[in-house]
């Protein structure tokens, strides 16, 4: 018979273990609702971690279309190349079974003895992922496989406490071959973000076009899962791709002409700028001492190396010396047609004999001279022997007339200097153009009463040449400003496969957006007077390309060193165009600071005609054949009996004594 006892007794036991039922309820409805979420990131920590899946870095491809007729394969200046990152889940490995595994894994991947021991010590951190080596190839990743697989089963360990994390490493399929300016990208990456840091050049400038973004994947962390057991969380989005304006053989053929120039002339140093005077296309943009991105470290660790790694021809702005006298002849002949459309005198004839015997000039106590004494030159005589005194009288003339501002105002407005050219690549000079009333750091006038003389053969103003191909464009192809480019386009490629074109400069309204800022028969005049410089007569017969036209002009600047000119420092010169009448290419070659030295038989070393106008023939001859275009001299013939006419006209007006 139940007692009152024990039915009080049965109820309170059924109450403590309803209480505690709903305490348990209670408690999954909390875990399982209320912090589901905190503890669902937690058992996926246990059991599951990410990994970023790498993307591409944007490749640079090499211009296939130069070659007219003759379409070549896509070739690429940068690879991309596979390579894997070896990750450690330290708390897997038994301590006992650490040595070993350590062993085995420097035996395989060739780390010296002094590596040995930081790779060790790897193993003993409290973590679930520790990097051990990096940029390990293919074959390096097999192998470890093919070892760890047999070893994690005999050793009952998780086949996935040894892991790899997919990457992407430049490689350079041609070398060193326009190293400067592409220069590479830094070994180690953003630790949060893996973008690659880069170095200069190309890589540095198109950064934000060419980095892409990382992808994510979620692997298993278990041992009886592989580490293939994953799911895609975020695809990777590749970088975009930049087609370039250079030519691989182009490239080539300039390196090892400009290679074998500095050598033979012991200088400093060499570059060499092709372009298309159309586009403004660069199609060589060449550097010696050469600068190898794969060994990155290497120059940017030595004083001495580092300044290879430096684009000269946009970063380096000189005194270009006497190519800027066609620049000055332009000018004076378009001062001439505003005259005349004034209904006043024009400022002088082509034709014209002036006196150049004195090189006297307003404001100078030291009178401007010629490396030979001329009497009386037209402007013909003046390109072809490079007289100095010639065109600083057509600037004094010009200033007289037209007045200070006009005349820097064709230097800035018409050609371009002073004014950087925007061309695809960091740390570019803008020159220096003086200005009438602007005073140097120093308190002294950039413009004083005899500066515009020492301009017109190319003394007082910096220019980069670069800055100087852009000019003489305008010469080239009969009166247009250019922008010089290195990129043909930009194109992104998203995961469906589709391309987008981020940026275009084929298109035809580039070209036919360009201005024209100098009358064609201007052009065409100052082109019919450098034509005689590669001729008898001429300051650069060695530049006369076998079987072509050709038009030029050498320059041989002294160097400022200390704030004055060195007597044994220059800069020397070739630049031109060839065919005349359908240029190929312009083309400038400097060499700076060759030896000071005199070449019996030869010439002066430093001279631009005597060293730097015979690379431009030989690189010029060599492009011109690679590419095809049909000999528009084959004989050797054109403009010399115009050279000889004109030769027979400066004998009688300086050697007769008559005037």
């Amino acid at each position: 018979m139940t007692t009152n006892f024990d039915r009080k007794r049965v109820l309170t036991i059924a109450l403590i273990l309803f209480g505690l039922f709903t305490l348990l309820i209670a408690q999954f409805y909390k875990i399982q609702v209320i912090e589901g979420d905190k503890w669902l990131k937690q058992a996926d920590r246990q059991h599951f971690f990410i990994v970023k899946e790498p993307f591409k870095r944007g490749t640079f491809f090499a211009n296939n279309t130069v070659k007219k007729g003759h379409p070549e394969a896509l070739q690429p200046f940068v690879v991309d190349l596979p390579k894997f990152h070896l990750y450690l889940d330290p708390e897997a490995i038994p301590p006992e079974l650490r040595d070993a595994v350590a062993n085995r894994l420097t035996t395989i991947i060739g780390l010296t003895s002094g590596e040995r021991g930081t790779f060790r010590k790897q193993f003993d951190y409290k973590s679930r992922s520790r990097k051990l080596a990096m940029w390990l190839d293919r074959s390096t990743r097999n192998d470890i496989q093919s070892w760890w697989q047999t070893y994690a089963r005999q050793n009952k360990l998780p086949p996935n406490a040894l892991f790899f994390v997919g990457d992407y490493q430049r490689s350079y399929p041609y070398g060193k071959l326009l190293g400067q300016v592409l220069h590479t990208i830094q070994g180690n990456k953003d630790e949060i973000t893996q973008q690659a840091m880069p170095t200069g050049g190309m890589e540095l400038y198109l950064n934000s076009y060419l980095k892409g973004k990382l992808g994510k994947r979620r692997l298993m962390r278990s041992p009886r899962h592989a580490l293939e057991t994953e799911e895609s969380l975020i695809l990777p989005q590749h970088g975009a791709d930049v087609y370039l304006t250079i030519h691989p053989s182009l490239q080539a053929i300039a390196e090892e002409e400009i290679e074998k120039g500095v050598k033979n002339a012991k200088a400093r140093a060499g570059w060499a700028v092709m372009m298309d005077p159309r586009t403004g296309e660069i199609l060589a943009l060449a550097q010696y001492p050469f600068f190898n991105p794969s060994e990155y470290p290497r120059y940017f660790n030595d004083p001495l190396l580092i300044e290879h790694t430096r684009v000269k021809a946009i970063q380096d702005a000189n005194e270009p010396g006497s190519i800027m006298k066609p620049i000055t002849a332009a000018i004076a002949l378009k001062a001439n047609r505003e005259l005349k459309a004034r209904g006043e005198k024009e400022l002088f004839s082509p034709d014209e004999k002036m006196s150049t015997a004195s090189g006297r000039f307003p404001g100078r106590r030291k009178p401007i001279s010629d490396t030979h004494l001329h009497k009386y030159l037209n402007m013909d005589m003046a390109i072809q022997h490079s007289s100095n005194i010639y065109v600083a009288r057509l600037v004094e003339r010009i200033i007289a007339r037209m007045g200070n501002e006009w005349y820097r105002n064709q230097l800035s407005e018409v050609f371009g200097f002073g004014k950087k050219t925007n061309i695809e690549l960091p740390a570019e000079s803008s020159g220096l153009l003086p200005t009438p009333g602007k005073k140097h750091p120093n308190g002294t006038l950039e413009w004083s009463v005899p500066t515009p003389f020492s301009m017109a053969f190319g003394h007082n103003i910096l220019v980069t040449s670069l800055q100087q191909m852009r000019a003489w464009a305008v010469l080239a192809n009969g009166g247009y400003y250019v922008r010089p480019t290195l990129v043909r386009k930009i194109v992104k490629t998203d995961n469906a496969g589709v391309e987008h074109v981020i940026l275009d400069n084929t298109r035809p309204e580039r070209q036919q957006n360009f201005p024209r800022v100098m009358d064609e028969e201007i052009v065409k005049r100052v082109v019919q007077s450098m034509r005689y410089v590669t001729k008898k007569g001429g300051t650069a017969r060695r530049a006369d390309v076998p079987y072509y036209t050709e038009v030029g002009k050498t320059a041989t600047a002294n160097k400022i060193k200390g704030g004055a000119y060195s007597e044994k420092l220059y800069c020397s010169t070739f630049m031109g165009f060839t065919p005349v009448e359908n240029p190929a290419f312009l083309l400038l070659v400097t060499l700076d600071e060759p030896e000071y030295a005199y070449i019996p038989g030869v010439g002066f070393n430093h001279h631009g005609g005597t060293t730097v106008a015979p690379l431009f023939r030989e690189m010029a001859k060599r492009s011109l054949e690679y590419l095809g275009i049909p000999q528009d001299d084959p004989d050797n013939t054109i403009w010399v009996q115009d050279a000889i006419r004109l030769q027979e006209i400066y004998e009688k007006w300086n050697m007769s004594g008559k005037q």
